[in-house]
């Protein structure tokens, strides 16, 4: 495909016209906007892979093409970058050679962009590669920062950065044929660069210094004075980015090494109550990030208690919505809407009975995006729980200032007033407690704002007080304020905003967890709001009604089995259960609910456990023959429809008892569960397990043949 001066190797390698015309015509139509099938231009370029020397064609076109447009040589960069992953260990040396020697001259590129590029593959080769397979590159390095040509250094100085994100330890070890390791010899350069008349060298050398503060290499931690006075001295830097890094590292000092900072802890904290003002937001972002790691830091409350007077309303301003908040615009969509796919997280079912391996915490908050007014929430929430009652004399009147002022245009203050509520609720409750009635009264109201946001942190924020509501029903004024929370969150479920209804039912699952046998008089208004907003729920929202209904099988138990509550509750979800595929991930919290139902009910499930049973046996079956042939089964293989159906048969056991055996007899249960109990996955096992310990508490006949199954768990 290529030719090459002598046969001992390539390093006068050329590309052949031909080639070099096809590979650059593939990459400028892959680029091209108006490009009608990316997917078979894509196949094309994989299929080059498979000679030898395609990656030294992308070296060539990313480092020599200089007549082909820049965005077709940072494609190939782009590509050579990632076929170094699969291609590297089986690359010739030879090959290696040439692709490096292309590299390298790139550092000094004209083309900021194309030095960018060079980076990341440099980078990538480094990762791949490590430091002691390419000295050159280290003496390339250093003679770039040492060159006084601003392009060569920044050059040098990105492909650094980028090595000390991805693997800053590679450079902290010592190497053979090195007298030193080469942190010792880059971080005195990367520190005399704080003082660059160039932002970017300012920027680049601060972020490669803050990725050693984890590792605190010895260079660093003999550099340390020398490293906070440049701290110091960026810390009024012009460009916010640099304000941001230098912010960064006191926040990860602050974390790992407070032992360093506390001689200048005082000037720190001022520093930082500045910045958190600062008008870019991401500057004051990460300075408000300091509050909570100092809370969680071992130093002494002492050092931090004098400046609360003047931090609290920092961060009380913060919190409300900044107008280019994202949330201000999902706030105002239509709840008869239908969910966009993008608004759908994924599901994973989280096992009654063990957590699941791919199961991640989710956010109660609609909208995941980290921002400055969730993060001084956090941080108030820090303070409290550090504090307690001590910022109540500073925090109350700000509060009570911004409830009391009426009309639209301050309703983000009175938003944020909420919220501070429920921040504090829990680390000042003893100063809040004789209030507490007061304050509930002042929030149930609120509930019904003409703004959903505001309507929608009222939720949250009695629900964080949900405790000691319930607490309250012993007397007379308790049970009516417990009643008009439950009612006024019923009310909030049933809302036309989606933001408002996903607050409201998360609300309501936490009050239902509290309250629990004293939701049973309330049964039936309550259900009927839940089946009410089930069928007016879009599918995001949905998913957390069948949540609020199985954590009210959970609260009242035995409670539910009467025949009014089941009228209510049970034609709806099977309709919806008989509506869903075997194969829709829609079933996994559908199929919680219903192990919670089954459980709560006992016996009174019988009249629905057949279908159910039979469903879950026909989804085991149909994901284990899905393992082996997809196209079969007529679904691809999910073993969390494994697992999820296992600990639903598993509810049926505790529910049904004894009554479970008649099911199991007339199914091949057995032989799934058996193949279960020896499935790879550690999920599927368990719940096989757990299933096969419910049926033998239940002592169900079939337990008794499976000798095979224990002496299996046994050995696993």
């Amino acid at each position: 495909m290529a030719s090459s001066a002598d046969g001992s190797g390539l390093a006068t390698w050329q590309p052949q016209e031909e080639g070099l015309r096809e590979i650059c015509g593939l990459l400028e139509q892959q680029m091209a906007p108006t490009s009608d099938d990316k997917s078979l231009i894509w196949q094309k370029l994989q299929h080059y892979t498979q000679f030898p020397d395609f990656n030294n064609y992308l070296a060539f076109i990313f480092a020599r093409a200089e007549g082909k447009p820049l965005e077709v040589r940072q494609a190939a960069g782009l590509l050579l970058k990632n076929n170094l992953r699969s291609a590297f260990k089986t690359m010739p040396p030879a090959n290696q050679h040439y692709i490096k020697s292309e590299l390298l001259p790139c550092l000094g590129a004209p083309d900021r962009q194309i030095r960018s590029t060079a980076g990341t593959v440099i980078s990538a080769f480094v990762q791949i590669g490590g430091v002691a397979g390419w000295p050159e590159l280290l003496l390339a390095l250093v003679k770039c920062l040492d060159s006084n040509d601003p392009i060569h250094m920044e050059g040098a100085m990105d492909a650094l950065s980028k090595i000390c994100e991805d693997v800053p330890q590679l450079l902290d070890a010592d190497i053979s044929g090195l007298s030193e390791r080469p942190i010792n010899v880059f971080l005195p350069r990367f520190i005399q660069l704080f003082q660059s008349p160039q932002t970017t060298l300012r920027k680049l050398s601060l972020g490669a210094v803050n990725q050693f503060i984890m590792l605190m290499p010895t260079v660093l931690y003999m550099s340390m004075d020398k490293y906070l006075q440049g701290l110091f001295v960026l810390a009024n830097d012009p460009a916010p980015e640099v304000r941001k890094l230098v912010c960064s590292a006191f926040v990860q000092l602050i974390e790992i090494r407070s032992a360093v900072l506390e001689p200048h802890l005082r000037n720190v904290i001022e520093y930082m109550l500045l910045v958190n003002k600062d008008s870019d937001d991401e500057v004051a972002l990460e300075a408000c990030e300091f509050w909570s790691a100092y809370c969680e830091a071992d130093l002494p409350p002492e050092n931090l208690r004098e400046f609360l007077p003047r931090l609290i309303p920092v961060l009380l301003s913060n919190m409300a919505y900044a107008d280019d908040d994202e949330s201000l615009v999902d706030a105002e969509v239509d709840g008869s809407l239908p969910d966009r796919d993008q608004d759908l997280k994924p599901r994973f079912h989280s096992s009654r009975f063990h957590g699941s391996e791919d199961a991640e915490d989710e956010d109660d908050d609609i909208v995941n995006v980290w921002n400055l007014r969730k993060c001084s929430a956090a941080a108030l929430d820090f303070l409290s729980n550090v504090f307690g009652d001590e910022i109540l004399s500073t925090l109350m009147p700000i509060i009570q200032a911004n409830l009391s002022i009426t009309g639209d245009a301050t309703w983000k203050d009175r938003e944020a007033a909420v919220l501070a509520l429920g921040a504090i609720a829990e680390g000042c409750i003893n100063g809040l407690y004789p209030h507490l009635p007061e304050i509930i009264t002042f929030l149930i109201p609120l509930l019904d704002d003409n703004f959903p946001l505001i309507r929608s942190i009222s939720c949250w924020t009695l629900s964080r007080f949900s405790k000691y509501i319930v607490q309250g029903i012993d007397h007379q004024q308790g049970r009516e304020q417990f009643d008009k929370v439950l009612v006024g969150l019923l009310r909030r479920i049933l809302d036309d905003n989606k933001r408002v209804q996903e607050a409201a039912c998360s609300a309501f699952a936490t009050l239902e967890e509290e309250a629990a046998e004293e939701l049973a008089p309330r049964l039936d208004i309550i259900l009927q709001h839940l089946m009410c907003a089930f069928g007016k729920y879009q599918r995001r929202n949905i998913r957390i009604v069948y949540d609020a209904i199985g954590t009210l099988a959970d609260a009242v138990g035995g409670e539910l089995n009467q025949p009014k509550h089941l009228e209510i509750l049970m034609p709806p979800l099977i309709a919806k259960w008989q509506q869903l595929s075997n194969s829709d991930k829609d079933l996994f919290p559908l199929l919680e609910c219903f192990t919670s139902i089954a459980q709560a009910l006992g016996p009174g499930f019988s009249p629905f456990a057949q279908p159910v049973f039979q469903r879950c046996i026909n989804i085991i079956q149909t994901q284990q023959l899905a393992k082996v042939d997809p196209v079969s089964a007529g679904a691809k293989y999910d073993k969390e429809f494994i697992v999820c159906s296992l600990d639903l048969l598993s509810g049926l056991a505790e529910g049904l008892g004894a009554g479970i055996e008649s099911l199991v007899s007339q199914s091949n249960l057995r032989d799934l569960l058996l193949q279960c109990c020896m499935d790879e996955s550690h999920d599927v096992r368990q719940s096989a397990f757990a299933l096969l310990g419910d049926l033998a508490r239940v002592r169900c006949e079939l337990c008794y043949s499976y000798t095979s199954i224990t002496i299996l768990h046994d050995r696993i």
